[in-house]
């Protein structure tokens, strides 16, 4: 790897790291925008696995509210399971220039609803029904594009729950898509073991800049922490959509 292109990849590891802690926000998600730039996306879902699962336990551990997230939205998780796998499969054939421009502008799409509309908010006798449609296509994207965030976080969003109770309930869908995209890629000869070294050794500067997120977000209140997640949203949107 080219120094260039190795300090792309670094920074953007790092980076993703603090925008995780601070907004909830899949790692993956967060870290694909810099690592496609550099390496393609294919080896970047593979490289951001192992920060991916280490950033999201040492969330769960933090912020609580685990079991009160698996019990409520344990059906969403489990629809995860079966849209990655389709995910996946579509990857060995759709184009990966596509499929990443297509969420980006969905992204944007949430994002423009999102300022607009801040105070947002599913009506109540919806949040179960749309648990398993969420999850599902969710485990899609994911699958497809190895993002994490759209439809989870809108939906997740919507239920206007408190920031803790927000960044757990995405922690445990990130942690439940991880490993399960894991499996998949290596299935599909996409996660080597050159990827699978260089992926642990990115645990380090994930969890550095995780740390650093928790403690900005610690710092502001519930209405800038929703503008966070809205424009950090903007950014992997404009990003996905440019590259």
């Amino acid at each position: 790897m080219e120094p260039t292109t190795l300090a792309i990849a670094a920074t953007g590891l790092f980076l993703a790291g603090i925008i995780k802690g601070a907004t909830g926000l899949g790692y993956a998600s967060c870290a694909l925008p810099f690592l496609v730039l550099a390496i393609g996306l294919k080896p970047a879902m593979a490289l951001v696995l192992a920060p991916a699962i280490a950033t999201n336990i040492s969330l769960v551990i933090s912020t609580g509210h685990l079991r009160w997230s698996a019990e409520k939205f344990h059906r969403m998780y489990v629809a995860m399971v079966p849209g990655i796998g389709a995910g996946l499969m579509a990857l060995l054939w759709v184009d990966q220039w596509v499929a990443t421009k297509v969420l980006g502008v969905v992204i944007l799409c949430y994002v423009t609803l999102g300022l607009a509309r801040p105070a947002f908010a599913l009506a109540e006798n919806l949040h179960g029904p749309l648990q398993i449609p969420a999850g599902f296509l969710n485990g899609i994207f994911t699958g497809l594009t190895g993002s994490q965030v759209v439809p989870l976080l809108p939906y997740v969003m919507s239920l206007q729950l408190d920031p803790d109770r927000t960044v757990q309930v995405i922690n445990i869908g990130v942690i439940v898509s991880t490993a399960v995209l894991s499996v998949g890629l290596y299935a599909a000869g996409i996660l080597t073991l050159q990827l699978a070294g260089g992926s642990l050794a990115a645990i380090v500067p994930a969890l550095i800049g995780t740390s650093i997120g928790v403690r900005l977000r610690e710092a502001v209140s519930v209405a800038r922490f929703r503008q966070l997640v809205l424009l950090t949203l903007l950014a992997i949107g404009l990003l996905m959509i440019l590259r």
